[in-house]
Formats: structure tokens, sequence, C-alpha cells
């Protein structure tokens, strides 16, 4: 997996915390740095978490399945693509507070990461160093999570569903690469 794919993966994946983070940036009267570096905290770790457990999963099955692993990461990757977008388009909105307690970010930041657990399974089955990309995972979720709460506390939710479907549409876009190089219509 070359550094481009990766920041597009380690960018779709965190495109669900840097919605919940623009959310709690619009539930914040003042913007505050050091809740913006909790936030940022609690959804980077658990994106670089989530990963490392799913692929210690899939590196535990992967011999088992190694003929079929182009398939598994194109539908792994395109169902949670699909999720995001559904879950954009849905016209839910998302209520959220402005307390970084422990008991209110653990959910939403394990919430936010479901799909990054998906992705690490998949990351078994390619040529990728497990160490840096949940680091690059994580750091950019984190970044953007911090971004999020600027974004929400100035702009509001405006940008929250098109940041969904941006994640989704290149979450589906890498899992129909991976397939199509296994396949030999891509050479790159």
């Amino acid at each position: 997996m070359s550094l481009i794919e990766l920041f597009l993966l380690a960018v779709g994946l965190s495109m669900d915390a840097f919605a919940v983070s623009i959310c709690k940036g619009l539930s914040m009267q003042k913007l505050d740095v050091k809740k913006m570096v909790i936030v940022g905290l609690y959804f980077g770790g658990f994106q670089a978490l989530m990963p490392t457990l799913g692929y210690l999963l899939g590196v535990s099955f992967k011999d088992m399945i190694s003929a079929i692993d182009h398939w598994i990461a194109f539908v792994l990757l395109g169902l949670i693509g699909i999720s995001m977008i559904r879950e954009a388009c849905s016209g839910e909105e998302e209520s959220v507070d402005a307390s970084v307690t422990v008991k209110a970010m653990v959910p939403l930041a394990v919430a936010t990461s479901i799909d990054a657990l998906a992705a690490g399974v998949t990351f078994a089955f390619l040529d990728v160093s497990i160490v840096w990309a949940v680091s690059f995972i994580g750091v950019i979720t984190f970044t953007f999570s911090m971004i999020g709460v600027k974004v929400g506390n100035v702009f509001g939710t405006r940008y929250q569903k098109k940041a969904e479907v941006a994640g989704g549409v290149i979450l589906i876009l890498l899992g129909t690469k991976i397939l199509l190089e296994h396949l030999g219509v891509l050479a790159f």
C-alpha cells in the first residue's frame, strides 16, 4: 500500500470522527484548546487501536483465506463506504453534548472507529507495515478531529454530511482499486 493510498484510507476512516467532532464543536459555547486536544486524542487513539485489533484478527486466519483476500478487502471497504454514505444521507441529526469526560467520549470513540476495525482486517492481507499504518491513521484522525471541533464551533454542521460522503467514496474507491490490481486490471 503506497503512502498516498494509506493517506486516503486514513482520511476516509477519519471522516466519522471529523463529523462527530463538528458536533462537539457546535455544542461548545466557548472554544477550548484543551477540549480540542482531548477530542483528538480519544478519536485518534481509538482509530489507531481498532485497526491494530483488526489486523491481529486478520493475521490469525490469513493463511486460510489468502486466495480471496482481495475480495475481502473489496467487500469490507465497500460496505464501510456504503454505510458512511447511507448514514450521511439518512437525514438523521447526531446530537452530541460538549462533555469530554471518559463516559461521554469512549462510546463516541468506539462508534466512530468500528469501521477502522474492519479496515484493519484488510491490512493483514496487504503489503503494509501495521505500526506505520495505525500511527498514520491515528495522527490523521487526531488532526481532523481537532479541526472538526474548530469547524463545528465556527461554522456549525454545514460540512458534516459532505465529509461523511467523501470518506465513504474514498473507501469504496480504495477497495475497488485493491480488487482491480489483484485481478490484473490495474498495474500501478
